[in-house]
């Protein structure tokens, strides 16, 4: 997270897990974060979160009571009811980014899920 000069990093991880889960729970955790409304420009390359977002489709999810539009149930819904709201409190533009393409935040991010991988992997 960043603000003018100010950096924060948060990272984490879950035991068996998928990826779509945690790009959710980075823009959960994220937004969470922030203490009043604010307007955020979220970057990240997980075109699921993007899309679901900004093409409406999580919207009719929920309104078709998290069935999709080819009538298979929405993957995720636990994690979409917490993002809804947040996305609700704060001004949040989606700006995707091609993952692994140089871009310095997202690279870093990359850096920490390996790091929080790797702390995994080695108490179990």
């Amino acid at each position: 997270m960043r603000y003018k000069d100010n950096v924060k990093e948060l990272s984490g991880g879950e035991r068996d897990t998928t990826n779509n889960r945690m790009e959710l729970m980075g823009v959960i955790i994220g937004l969470s974060a922030l203490k009043e409304p604010c307007e955020v420009i979220l970057t990240t390359d997980s075109k699921y979160v993007v899309d679901s977002v900004t093409k409406g489709w999580v919207y009719g999810w929920k309104k078709r009571g998290w069935i999709k539009s080819d009538k298979k149930p929405a993957l995720n819904v636990d994690l979409w009811e917490r993002l809804l709201p947040l996305l609700e409190k704060h001004k949040v533009e989606f700006k995707w980014v091609k993952g692994h393409a140089g871009h310095p935040e997202n690279e870093r991010c990359d850096e920490l899920a390996v790091i929080q991988r790797d702390k995994y992997l080695l108490n179990n």
